[in-house]
């Protein structure tokens, strides 16, 4: 029997899709025909392996995932392969391993991808075509035909961004086999330049929902540290512990673990003009302060409380803002607006609600709202926290959405504080705006691209208050979400309609509640050029700013500027070597992720698609407008066949993965270079030390020379010691008096001198 290939992608919303789901049914899918058929469970076929091997550098995660089925019993059986991908994740190798052959898979343009699926099709021809229909699609799916006994092996390798949140990056693994597996190895490798804070695992997570920490989901993962910048964490759950996971997390123990395993940690970073590393032509800036005040702020929530929102959503809603609330430092302000056909403008001191005209929208819609006598925040304290408590437990659920009339009265109500702000000569407060609906709009302006140029006009006038636009439940059109706070520099974030939606939401407001640095510009004085974004609006606690771009002749510290509400002030990063990651992926990935997010805020992205595709093909990522496509060769193909037993797989290998083939071993995981006694002394060596034991210092690489012994005796100028005295130039190994001046790589550099033109040496002190 001839193997049948079907590959698609998938919507998932995790508050749907269980993998029970496929317990008792499967569809068999071919050319004219689908049909259902019930199956017992044990006549699908077993995997028997499943490997998931991630490595993080730098915050980047390179992902491989490696399925092994084997058909049971004696007729062909359909197995699925299925991996359920983070929403920020790129596809970047997808190959199919069936009996002596290999099948890859490559990145086209969705168009072209899909013109050689259907050639393919027509030509009698097996094929796949893999493609993500939208932004937020994170279900990878593989359906194909097993002939008896034969063995199919699937490898999937995608890469993400960790972008960190609240104090930490986090990695998300999830685990989906749909039954038992024998063997289920997960493994994690931390390698970066900067000394780690932390590293742990949380509990399973059942992926439909935000639970409570639990002892019996913890995963019990080994954590072993390195040294002080690597870390290994390893999760190797038997048989019975799968079954244990799945009870706990509600699931039928046959099905296996189905849920979430975690990986969460933090480095240590610069407090002032954060780090920046270098590498063949690319660079990499990191920014997260954390010795910064926070920012007095106004907080304008905007929410919807139509007739779609009656019961249990606006439940959820009203306990998520109570949670919300409690958060609010004294000194800052909150406005409450909810809006179904009307909009309500709530003053909280006297619980009552100033009804605005439905229709205000015209020319000058301000004009309009300035005639009416809208009520100002006022300073939180204690009891204006129970005023607004009150003022969110009577909202009631009626009417249409009306949500132009709504973001209108929010702008012009922000306008007004900010101008009475400025003639009392009251210290300022950062406005932001968080705008939550479960619906369309249907009542006032019912075209959102409409709204979405409206609302960006009038926010002009505000300086651009950042909008963060919350889509609540299967209803929301997500897409104008999106690109309404793409607009208005916020970003959108979905909340799923489950149990846990109050708590969904008030992680949401955790990332926002506390911004430190508005307006920030990064200018580059060097050489620098295709660099990815570099003005942020707002700079939140617990957050990262990442800038990267292309550079030539940079060797030294550049000179950054940070343009704030304050002025300029002049930044001088650390240079921290050469990175452990490939830079130049993980700016185009970066790049592809904005071009991405310009490409859908903008109308015409004729130009912005090209760009994307260019890169995506360059760098083989599946985005939205690039597809994978694999295609069972006959005569001239665009897949390539290669014998399963040739490794290792090179291919793979420029993820930083040996072969499919091989379990990797601690071997492979490079120990601590320098001796044990320097590293402890001398701990920020770790974060610029190369696998050759060498460190960069200006254009040149110099060797530790642990091992070498010199008898030349040159003459240096100034000592960390001394700086008024010369010195001698030793290996650094052999100079431990000056260690306790040693604080940093940057205050090493002042001190270097090379030892015989090759070795890393020290100014020491001649006694």
């Amino acid at each position: 029997m001839g193997i049948k290939f079907l590959i698609f992608v998938s919507l998932l919303i995790f508050g749907n899709v269980s993998s029970s789901s496929r317990e008792n049914s499967f569809v068999v899918s071919s050319e004219n025909t689908r049909t259902v058929r019930m199956v017992n469970e044990y006549d699908l076929p077993e995997v028997f392996e499943m490997d998931i091997n991630s490595k993080i550098a730098n915050n980047f995660a390179t992902t491989l995932v490696t399925t092994k089925v084997r058909s049971r019993g004696i007729a062909a059986k359909e197995t699925t392969f299925t991996v359920v991908l983070p929403e920020t994740a790129f596809i970047s190798e997808f190959i199919m391993e069936v009996g002596t052959k290999r099948y890859r898979a490559f990145v086209k343009e969705t168009e072209e991808a899909k013109n050689i699926y259907d050639t393919a099709v027509a030509s009698g021809r097996t094929a796949a075509h893999v493609s993500i229909s939208a932004r937020d699609s994170n279900k990878f799916t593989v359906s194909l035909n097993v002939e008896p006994h034969l063995r199919v092996m699937f490898l999937l390798t995608y890469e993400e961004y960790l972008q960190r949140k609240n104090g930490q990056y986090e990695l998300v693994l999830n685990i989906h086999p749909g039954q038992v597996v024998q063997n289920l190895r997960v493994k994690v490798t931390i390698k970066e330049n900067r000394p780690l804070r932390f590293v742990k695992t949380p509990s399973i997570r059942s992926g439909n929902e935000i639970g409570k920490e639990e002892d019996r989901l913890n995963p019990s993962a080994d954590i072993r540290l390195l040294n002080s910048t690597m870390a290994v964490v390893t999760f190797n759950p038997n048989s019975e512990k799968q079954k244990q996971f799945a009870r706990y997390l509600g699931t039928k123990q046959t099905n296996g673990l189905s849920g979430q395993f975690v990986v969460q940690y933090d480095v240590e970073r610069d407090s002032a003009g954060g780090e920046i590393f270098l590498q063949d032509g690319y660079f990499i800036h990191f920014f997260a302060p954390t010795d910064l005040l926070p920012l007095s702020k106004h907080v304008v929530f905007v929410l919807d409380t139509s007739t779609s929102m009656r019961g249990k959503k606006l439940n959820q809603l009203k306990n998520a803002m109570k949670g919300i609330l409690k958060q609010i430092r004294n000194g800052d302000k909150v406005t409450i607006i909810e809006f179904e056909t009307n909009v309500k403008v709530w003053n909280v001191f006297s619980r009552t609600a100033t009804i605005i005209d439905r229709n205000i929208n015209y020319s000058d819609p301000f004009y309009k709202l300035s005639r009416q006598n809208l009520p100002l925040p006022k300073e939180f304290n204690g009891y204006v926290l129970k005023k607004t408590q009150k003022v969110v437990d009577a909202m009631v659920a009626r009417g249409a959405t009306n949500i132009i009339a709504a973001l209108e009265t929010a702008l012009y109500v922000i306008k007004a504080d900010q101008e009475r702000s400025a003639m009392d000569n009251n210290k300022k407060h950062q406005p932001i705006m968080v705008f939550l609906t479960d619906g369309e709009p249907n009542g006032g302006i019912s075209s959102t691209d409409k709204i979405i140029e409206v609302v960006t006009q009038l926010n002009s006038q505000n300086n651009k208050v950042p909008i963060y636009s919350l889509s609540f439940g299967n209803g929301a059109k997500k897409d104008f979400l999106r690109k309404l706070s793409l607009k208005n520099q916020g970003f959108w974030k979905h909340i799923y309609e489950a149990s846990d939606a109050s708590l969904q939401l008030q992680n949401f407001y955790k990332e926002i509640s506390s911004p430190l640095l508005t307006s920030v510009k990064f200018e580059y004085e060097s050489e620098v050029k295709e660099v990815t974004v570099t003005e942020f609006p707002i700079y939140f606690n617990g957050s990262e700013l990442v800038v990267a771009g292309k550079y030539e002749d940079l060797y030294f510290p550049p000179t950054v500027r940070c343009v704030g509400p304050g002025g300029p002030t002049t930044l001088r990063p650390t240079i921290l070597g050469k990175p452990i990651t490939q830079l130049e992926r993980l700016w185009a990935y970066l790049t592809v992720k904005q071009l991405l997010d310009r490409r859908n805020s903008a109308g015409n992205n004729t130009e912005l698609t090209k760009r994307v595709v260019d890169l995506a093909q360059k760098y083989t990522f599946v985005t939205d407008v690039t597809s994978l496509v694999v295609v069972k060769p006959s005569g001239n193909s665009v897949v390539e066949i290669e014998s399963a037993s040739v490794a290792p797989v090179t291919f793979l290998s420029r993820f930083g993965f040996g072969s499919v083939n091989d379990d990797e071993t601690e071997n492979e995981i490079e120990p601590e270079t320098e001796a044990p006694s320097l590293l402890s002394v001398l701990p920020w060596l770790g974060s610029v030390l190369q696998t050759n034991e060498t460190i960069t210092v200006g254009p040149n690489a110099y060797e530790l020379g642990n091992n070498y012994n010199t008898n030349t005796e040159v003459e240096c100028p100034k000592t960390p010691v001394n700086t008024t005295e010369p010195g001698i130039c030793v290996l650094l190994k052999d100079c431990s008096e000056v260690y306790k001046d040693l604080k940093n790589f940057q205050t090493y550099q002042s001190y270097f001198c090379p030892v015989d033109t090759k070795y890393a040496g020290i100014c020491c002190p001649k006694e």
